[in-house]
C-alpha cells in the first residue's frame, strides 16, 4: 500500500511538472514563431494579422512534437530534484523502497507521454502543418522545396512543379508546366497561380502561356492531361514527417507498389514506434544525475552533464534517422539502436550507483 500511494504521488508530481513545461514551451514557441510568420504574410494576397495568428496556431503542434524528448528529460530532472530537495526521496529510501520502485512512476509517465505524442499529437501535427503550408503558399512566401514531376501522356513529355503544396499534395501553388519535344527541347511553358490534380487532369488556374518565338498569352483555365495518380503524387510531394502515424503503413504499401524507395517512410514509422522508449531513456538519464543530489551535494556541473547527455542522445537519434531515411542504414536499426543503447547505458549506471 505504501508503494502504491507513493507511486501515485510521484506520478502526479511528474504529470504536473510536464504540464508546466508544456505550457511554457508552447508559449515560447508561439511567441517566437508568431514574430516570424507576421513577417511572411502577404497583404497583396489578402492576408492580415488574423491569418498570422491562425498559421502560427496550425504550425504549433508540428514544432511542439520536436521538443517532446527535451520536455521529458527536463520534467524528470526537475521533478526528481524537487523531491530530493524536500528529502522525500530520502524518506522513501529509509522506508526500504528501492530506486527501481520509486523511479517506475516516472518511467510510466514518460512512456504515456510518448504514446500520447505518437497517437494524438503526431496526427494533429500532420493535419495542421499541411493546412498551414497551404495558407503560407497563398501568400507566395512559403519556403518549401517542391520536387518536379515528370509525365509522358499521349506522347507529350512535360514536367510540372511549383513553389508551394496544398490539399495534401494534390494542389500546387505558383505552378509551372514545361513542355518538351521529341528531341528534348522546350516548346512551351505555362505559369499558373495554382494547379489542381483530379482524375486524369491537371487543372491550371490563371495561366500565362509562353511559346517559343511568340508573345505570352493569358488564359483563365487550362487542362493538362496526365497519367499520374493522386496517390503517386502525394507519395512524392508530401514529406514523411508530415504523414500521420496511422497513414504511414498505407503510404509504405503504396510506395512499394509504385516501385519507389520506402526508406524514409519506414524510418519515420519506426522512429514514432520507438518514441515512447526514447522518452523512457531520457528519464533514465535524468535519474542517473538527479537521484543523489541531496546526499552528495551534487554540483550543477553534473546536472549539466545530464542535460548534455540527453541532448547528445537526441542529436544522435536524429542523425541516425537521417542515415536510415537515405538508405545507408536499415530503417529498423536507425530508429531503435540509439534508444536501446541509451536505455542500456542508463540502466547500467543506475545499477552501479544503487546496487554497487
Amino acid at each position: 500500500m505504501i508503494i502504491s500511494v507513493l507511486g501515485r504521488y510521484f506520478f502526479v508530481r511528474y504529470v504536473i511538472t510536464v504540464a508546466w513545461f508544456l505550457f511554457g514551451v508552447i508559449s515560447i514557441i508561439y511567441l517566437i514563431d508568431f514574430s516570424e510568420v507576421v513577417g511572411n504574410i502577404s497583404e497583396e494576397a489578402g492576408q492580415n494579422l488574423f491569418d498570422a495568428v491562425l498559421i502560427t496556431a496550425l504550425r504549433l503542434p508540428y514544432i511542439l512534437q520536436q521538443t517532446i524528448p527535451f520536455i521529458a528529460l527536463f520534467s524528470a530532472m526537475v521533478a526528481l530534484i524537487a523531491l530530493n530537495r524536500r528529502h522525500e526521496l530520502v524518506v522513501a529510501r529509509a522506508a526500504g523502497i528501492s530506486v527501481w520502485q520509486f523511479i517506475m512512476p516516472f518511467v510510466i509517465g514518460a512512456a504515456l507521454l510518448g504514446a500520447a505524442s505518437v497517437l494524438a499529437l503526431n496526427p494533429l501535427a500532420s493535419w495542421s502543418q499541411k493546412r498551414s503550408l497551404g495558407l503560407e503558399a497563398v501568400g507566395g512566401k512559403q519556403d518549401q522545396v517542391v520536387p518536379w514531376l515528370r509525365q509522358i501522356t499521349d506522347g507529350q513529355d512535360t514536367i510540372i512543379g511549383g513553389r508551394g503544396i496544398a490539399e495534401n499534395g494534390t494542389e500546387l501553388r505558383d505552378a509551372v508546366v514545361i513542355y518538351f519535344d521529341d528531341q528534348g527541347g522546350i516548346t512551351k511553358r505555362q505559369d499558373a497561380e495554382r494547379a489542381v490534380l483530379s482524375d486524369g487532369w491537371w487543372t491550371l488556374h490563371d495561366v500565362t502561356q509562353t511559346e517559343a518565338g511568340e508573345l505570352s498569352t493569358h488564359m483563365d483555365e487550362v487542362q493538362v492531361k496526365t497519367n499520374l495518380e493522386q496517390d503517386f503524387v502525394q507519395q512524392h510531394l508530401v514529406q514523411p514527417d508530415l504523414v500521420s502515424f496511422f497513414a504511414l503503413p498505407r503510404q509504405i504499401m503504396l510506395a512499394r507498389q509504385f516501385g519507389t524507395s520506402t526508406s524514409a517512410l519506414e524510418t519515420q514509422y519506426n522512429y514514432l514506434l520507438s518514441l515512447p522508449f526514447l522518452l523512457v531513456a531520457m528519464t533514465l538519464i535524468a535519474a542517473t544525475v538527479c537521484l543523489k543530489f541531496s546526499r552528495f551535494a551534487q554540483s550543477p556541473t553534473v546536472i549539466l552533464g545530464g542535460i548534455l547527455s540527453g541532448f547528445l542522445l537526441y542529436v544522435t537519434s536524429v542523425l541516425v534517422k537521417a542515415f536510415g531515411s537515405s538508405g545507408i542504414l536499415s530503417p529498423l536499426l536507425a530508429a531503435w539502436i540509439p534508444v536501446v543503447v541509451a536505455m542500456a547505458l542508463g540502466l547500467t549506471i543506475l545499477l552501479h550507483q544503487e546496487d554497487g
